[in-house]
């Protein structure tokens, strides 16, 4: 199994169509599953950028992908969200045989999920409605607005960030060389802002910390005030 997660949380990072593409030829290849994680494509700003794994040729012979309705209709606590298995998706089994996945999952969620409540069902089907489209895009638009807040009070303070233009994240190197939770003390004490530390992601985030664009503009931009305080020059 592979696991994919583009836009990246936490690290807001994207992947190009070359770089899925190859993660597409070497699942062919090693007869490996992609589970890719597609909750955040709505904030994707560009279109040269892939909003689904589908969109590259052979996909669908490997490739199983979640979406969220979560991250672009904005009710998270609601819990819907939706998962597609290609027909043409085989894999494995311990002898060596190729099935077909579809059967399998269609069979388990058949048979031991309750589905979602019917108000949550229609929720979700309004954000494809012209109004929900035109609400969905003005609320990606909002938060995009603060990354960029973020992300710019960021550079100007001498902090290394990452991502932040295609997804709502932001991914700072502490400054320093202070440790993820040494950077999350000094922030809840010097200016009082919550972040993330990045080591609460895995070992490979020590050394980094998350902000969330997911905010009013008036709080976006009093922790762009505040940001420049945790790396004195």
């Amino acid at each position: 199994l592979i696991y994919l997660c583009y836009p990246n949380n936490p690290t807001g990072a994207v992947a190009s169509r070359e770089q899925l593409a190859a993660w597409v030829a070497y699942a062919r290849a090693h007869g490996a599953v992609i589970l890719y994680d597609a909750a955040y494509e709505a904030y994707i700003q560009d279109d040269a950028i892939p909003r689904s794994i589908y969109e590259i040729p052979g996909a669908r012979e490997c490739a199983v992908e979640f979406r969220s309705f979560s991250k672009n209709g904005g009710f998270t606590g609601l819990r819907c969200a939706f998962t597609v298995v290609p027909k043409e998706l085989l894999a494995a089994t311990p002898g060596g045989e190729r099935r077909p996945i579809h059967p399998l999952w269609s069979r388990r969620h058949t048979t031991k999920f309750n589905g979602v409540s019917y108000p949550v069902q229609r929720a979700a089907e309004a954000l494809y409605s012209p109004a929900g489209k035109a609400q969905v895009a003005a609320l990606i638009s909002h938060y995009m607005g603060n990354a960029a807040l973020l992300r710019e009070a960021a550079k100007g303070a001498g902090i290394e960030v990452f991502g932040g233009v295609h997804a709502p994240y932001l991914w700072l190197r502490t400054p320093g060389g202070l440790s993820s939770w040494e950077l999350f003390d000094r922030s809840l004490a010097e200016i009082q802002v919550v972040v993330t530390p990045g080591s609460g992601f895995g070992s490979a985030g020590e050394g980094f910390f998350r902000l969330s664009a997911f905010n009013s503009r008036a709080n976006a931009e009093e922790v762009a005030r505040r940001l420049p305080a945790l790396n004195p020059r």
